[in-house]
């Protein structure tokens, strides 16, 4: 599903324009980046929970020649599903 097809589908959900519709996807999600960047996490009671959390170096191989390559410390979004939404993709 693209973002086009979210946006489709909460302007008629909601029943709104597909502008305001597309305005509300993109501060949601941007609210949730802001929140992330900040070191923070953001919590849907039974959905999801987003957070952010430190990988460590490591090291890696490059495909194409082989070598060993030292890949850096970074910060990386992470996604945990809540108990209703697992259990709603488990009913199908």
């Amino acid at each position: 599903m693209t973002k086009a097809e979210v946006v489709d589908q909460v302007a008629d959900e909601a029943e709104l324009s597909k502008a305001d519709a597309g305005r509300a996807v993109d501060a949601v999600l941007g609210v949730i980046a802001d929140a992330l960047a900040r070191g923070g996490e953001v919590n849907f009671t039974g959905f999801g929970k987003f957070s952010a959390s430190e990988r460590g170096a490591r090291q890696g191989v490059n495909p194409q020649t082989g070598e060993r390559i030292e890949i850096s410390a970074s910060r990386v979004p992470r996604f945990s599903a809540g108990s209703t939404l697992k259990k709603s993709v488990k009913g199908g």
